[in-house]
């Protein structure tokens, strides 16, 4: 169901949503009608009721297809999941509903112009004042910043106390008087995805507005960084995988030398190994659901997983566009733009030799 609604209203509008740099609003609401969003949310927060491998079905669907525009990994994977987790039933019933059905569109800000994988390193305050802190700093690579209506803010509350005074607020951003967005960012890949910089200056943000406890964001984060590191590994499985099934099809169309290209043994045997390492990193990551459907997936696993996966996928995507020749560098072709999406997925979600020290770690 979610490959034939991503072909038929995403993929025939990729060029202009890339040249606006976002998807049309409505495509949320559109998915929000096929139940799409908020899928393994409990129902009684109008969610889907499934389970994560429904997430992740939709999520593999979508990179599938070579897609990277719609921003419903953030949205429903990552922010919903936040709000389930550690917002109160009134914060829950208050926010859920609107996200499943795409009237709300959910954004997390983490990363800031001068701290990205060292979360410590954040500059962003909330000072408490009677019952609203006031939130002051900057974030950048936001992904659905344009279309946010409810940005969970990472700041911090007491920065005397380090990873301790960490706090997550939630900013309805219809309502949030210095609160401002700033460019859509110009991205050498995925530039379909709504990516933007965002400003807060003395935005008032009720205490009732905190998820969870004053201090304790960093726990949080730490905690759902294993499941965001997953969603990451998951997409970087499917896009390998399309890409593979992308170039068998193309050699064996394109003629070289009298006879197709797939019919020369090198062709054949890079396409041999590609299959292979792709088939590798989907076994992993399958397994790597498995045992967090179980709640079983450690931060080192889900670490490997996402390090290995995305290393993959680079190197794959990069042999498939050699084999493409000329056209593999043209972007009216898929494979072109799956090898400019590839590269950032080494870098987001922690990078990659940021992983490599957590594993190292619990060696």
């Amino acid at each position: 169901m979610a490959t034939k609604f991503f072909e038929a209203e995403l993929l025939p509008h990729h060029e202009r949503f890339a040249a606006q740099k976002y998807v049309d609003r409505e495509f949320w609401n559109k998915a929000g009608d096929l139940g799409l969003l908020c899928a393994s949310i409990p129902e009684e927060y109008g969610g889907g009721g499934g389970t994560l491998a429904h997430d992740f079905a939709i999520f593999d669907a979508q990179y599938g297809l070579g897609d990277t525009g719609f921003g419903n990994m953030v949205h429903s994977g990552l922010v919903a999941h936040y709000l389930l987790a550690y917002g109160s039933e009134e914060q829950k019933r208050r926010w859920l509903p609107g996200m499943a059905s795409g009237a709300i569109v959910g954004a997390i800000a983490m990363t800031e112009p001068g701290a990205g994988s060292d979360l410590k390193a954040l500059r962003t305050t909330a000072v408490r004042d009677g019952e609203h802190y006031r939130l002051n700093g900057a974030k950048t690579f936001i992904s659905n910043g344009k279309h946010a209506d409810l940005v969970i803010v990472v700041a911090k509350t007491d920065p005397a106390a380090g990873a301790k005074g960490i706090s997550l607020l939630v900013v309805e951003t219809a309502h949030a008087e210095g609160y401002r967005v700033g460019r859509l960012l110009d991205k050498v890949g995925m530039k379909g995805q709504d990516t933007a910089e965002l400003f807060f200056d003395e935005v008032r943000v009720p205490v009732s507005h905190r998820l969870g406890d004053e201090g304790a964001g960093f726990g949080y984060l730490m905690k759902q960084l294993a499941h965001e590191r997953l969603i990451v590994g998951v997409c970087a499985a499917a896009a390998t995988q399309a890409a593979v099934r992308l170039t068998v099809h193309y050699t064996k169309e394109r003629q070289a030398f009298g006879a197709p290209l797939f019919d020369m043994q090198n062709t054949r045997f890079e396409l041999a190994e590609c299959a292979t390492l792709a088939q590798v990193s989907r076994v992993f990551v399958d397994n790597c659901i498995e045992r967090h459907l179980r709640g079983e997936l450690d931060g080192a696993t889900a670490s490997m997983a996402k390090a290995y996966s995305t290393d993959i996928q680079g190197q794959v995507v990069d042999r498939c566009v050699q084999l493409f020749g000329g056209y593999g560098y043209m972007l009216e072709y898929p494979i072109a733009r799956m090898y400019a999406d590839a590269r950032v997925q080494r870098i987001y979600a922690g990078a990659n030799e940021v992983m490599k020290e957590l594993i190292a770690r619990s060696l």
